[in-house]
C-alpha cells in the first residue's frame, strides 16, 4: 500500500468510479482522488465511441444499447486495474443495471456517487468550455439516474463548495467504508 492511500485509509488495490450526471465534478474530483489516493486515472468520456460522442454532441441522449459498448471499455478497465494497484475513473454509471455491470467484472469496485442540486449543476455547466455535453442533457440525466442503493459498496458526496473540499469529503467517507 502506498503511503498516500494508507494515509487515507483506502487500500492500494481498490477501483474507485467517480459517478454522477452531467457537470456534477467526476473529472476534476476523479484526477483530484487519484493524485491524494496515488492511483492512476481515467477519464469515462474517453471510452465513448465516435457515435456516442456525436449523439451527444447533438444533444440527444444516449440509450441503454448505446451504453453498452462504454460501459463494457469502462469495465475491461476497471477489471484490468483491481489488483493491480487500482485505479479510479469518472464514469456516471446512472443506472444500478450499469453499476451491477461493472461489479459483475469486478466486484470490489467503489462507487463516489456525486450529487447536488440541480440549479449548482447546471450553472456549472453553462460556464465550463470545450465539454461535448450540452447543458440542455441535464433533465433526461437527472430523469435517468438511479442514486447509490444502501447494498451498493459506494458514497454520496455533495458537490457544494470547491473541488479540493468535494474530495476531501469524498476521501472521509471511503476512509468509511
Amino acid at each position: 500500500m502506498s503511503t498516500r492511500t494508507a494515509r487515507y485509509g483506502v487500500g492500494s488495490q481498490r477501483v474507485i468510479v467517480v459517478m454522477g450526471v452531467t457537470g456534477t465534478g467526476k473529472t476534476t474530483v476523479g484526477r483530484l482522488l487519484a493524485e491524494a489516493l496515488g492511483l492512476p486515472y481515467a477519464e469515462g468520456d474517453a471510452f465513448h465511441p465516435a457515435a456516442n460522442v456525436a449523439k451527444m454532441s447533438a444533444g440527444i441522449p444516449l440509450d441503454d444499447e448505446d451504453r453498452g459498448p462504454w460501459l463494457d471499455a469502462v469495465g475491461e478497465w476497471v477489471h484490468d486495474r483491481a489488483g493491480h494497484g487500482g485505479g479510479v475513473v469518472a464514469a456516471s454509471c446512472l443506472k444500478r443495471a450499469y453499476r451491477d455491470r461493472l461489479r459483475a467484472t469486478t466486484p470490489g469496485v467503489v462507487f463516489v456517487h456525486l450529487t447536488g442540486e440541480r440549479a449548482l449543476i447546471e450553472e456549472r455547466m453553462r460556464s465550463r468550455t470545450g465539454h461535448f455535453m450540452p447543458a440542455t442533457l441535464l433533465d433526461s440525466q437527472f430523469a435517468t439516474l438511479e442514486p447509490l442503493r444502501p447494498d451498493e459498496p459506494g458514497v454520496a458526496v455533495d458537490v457544494a463548495g470547491t473541488p479540493e473540499e468535494i474530495t476531501a469529503r469524498a476521501l472521509a467517507a471511503l476512509r468509511g467504508l
